[in-house]
């Protein structure tokens, strides 16, 4: 493989890779393969599977104890697919507040934080469910919905009482 900036093959080798793209500190890439050019210095890192990276990096970021990091809110929103308006929408906050959080110059409330774990934990399995319905729940009083569940061939379904 050439260099793309000076023409020079680049010799590949396995190493351990500070992965800083990904927005984290300290998220270190062990044995990937580097390509580096011995002329100018260019690199190239093969990161296989990435989509399942990010989603370790976000399952992982998840079960951490403490509270979550500025530059891990910013991670998760982004692993998520939102922007950071869509995301204040989802959490019922201002964009304004998403930044200050992403940032670091606000701490992330523990029920917002427990609700952004969440929904990293939700976001794959739910497939009939659309987030963007939480944008839309009624702050009034709570009130039972009556269901009829009707179990065939297909599995459950749920239709009106």
């Amino acid at each position: 493989m050439s260099c793309t900036q000076c023409g020079v093959v680049m010799k590949t080798d396995r190493e351990n890779f500070l992965y800083d793209a990904c927005g984290l500190p300290g998220v270190t890439l062990v044995g990937v393969e580097v390509s580096r050019c011995p002329g100018c210095g260019q690199y190239e890192v093969s990161i296989p599977q990435i989509e399942e990276l990010h989603k370790l990096i976000a399952h992982t970021l998840i079960r951490k104890q403490a509270r979550l990091s500025g530059a891990e809110v910013r991670f998760l929103r982004k692993w998520l697919g939102w922007s950071a308006a869509d995301f204040a929408a989802h959490v019922g906050v201002t964009p304004e507040t998403v930044s200050r959080w992403e940032t670091s110059a606000v701490p992330m409330g523990a029920t917002a934080d427990r609700l952004l774990r969440l929904m990293v934990v939700t976001k794959e399995p739910v497939r009939d469910y659309s987030l963007e319905l939480l944008k839309d729940v009624d702050g009034e009083a709570a009130q039972p919905l009556r269901l009829g569940m009707r179990s065939d061939q297909g599995g459950w379904r749920a239709e009106a009482a």
